[in-house]
């Protein structure tokens, strides 16, 4: 069976920057493990698949994202790179595109200047203890981390834009918290904050630019800094650019995207 695949760079206007995402339409599900093999031979951070549903009154599509390692319940640079390949090459005329998924109702508009915006939800964060695996992973950690329950990430702020920049922390220690990522932030210099993502147990070592973690990213910095419209940086190797503002129990996150790649995928 040959099924399409498109490669878009997600959260930047020029390929080779911002973070890679494969995204898959299919007619229906394949199974779990062949997902998982193709997003493992994909080797990209995120392999995005979804299924057009008829007739269904709350969303238009059904997605689900794997790293190389595993599945995850949410992922913004894949779904804004599934949004473009469904306004820009499967033709969608409608103003949104809503998706059904683990975690809950998701909706993608464009805006008039061509970004993308993403409707996620305000994941809620606990603060805690920085869990011994962190401190010993990451000098300079503090000693408060925040647990993101609905994401199962950790989140650790430190000084400055340039501690969040020289971070070098050890993977394979943190590969042992499994499929739990660490999120490190600061307060930015051009911009209002910025982040890295690190997710070794998931199959990511680092991630270029990750959509989902500004889910906890733009309410946490929203009540720091006393704003609700935020730009950020997420200051990895390729980087990113993202627009966020915080609307209550959701959170706008708009970003480009760059095409770069289609092709098929041949299946026995």
């Amino acid at each position: 069976m040959k099924h399409p695949i498109y490669q878009v760079d997600a959260f930047t206007n020029t390929i080779f920057g911002g973070n890679p995402a494969a995204v898959m339409p299919l007619e229906q599900w394949l199974p779990d493990n062949v997902m998982q093999s193709l997003a493992l031979e994909n080797n990209l951070s995120e392999t995005a698949y979804f299924v057009r549903l008829d007739n269904n009154e709350d969303a238009d599509f059904h997605i689900r994202w794997f790293t190389p390692g595993t599945e995850v319940p949410l992922c913004g640079h894949a779904t804004l790179a599934s949004a473009w390949v469904i306004f820009n090459k499967l033709g969608w005329k409608g103003e949104q595109i809503r998706f059904r998924s683990k975690s809950g109702p998701l909706a993608v508009r464009q805006t008039d200047d061509g970004w993308l915006v993403l409707d996620f939800p305000n994941l809620a964060f606990e603060p805690q203890p920085t869990p011994a695996l962190i401190r010993d992973a990451l000098e300079g950690a503090p000693d408060t981390a925040f647990f993101v329950p609905n994401d199962t990430n950790y989140m650790v702020v430190l000084e400055n834009e340039a501690a969040v920049r020289a971070a070098q922390p050890d993977l394979l220690k943190l590969k042992q918290l499994g499929n739990q990522g660490l999120i490190v932030t600061a307060p930015g210099q051009d911009c209002d904050f910025v982040s890295r993502y690190f997710a070794p147990g998931a199959g990511i070592e680092e991630d270029p630019v990750t959509g989902s973690i500004h889910s906890v990213l733009v309410p946490y910095w929203a009540e720091q800094l006393g704003k609700t419209r935020l730009d950020a940086r997420q200051v990895s190797a390729r980087g990113g650019l993202l627009r966020c503002e915080l609307k209550g129990d959701r959170v706008d996150i708009a970003g480009q995207a760059a095409f770069y790649m289609e092709g098929s995928v041949h299946l026995p």
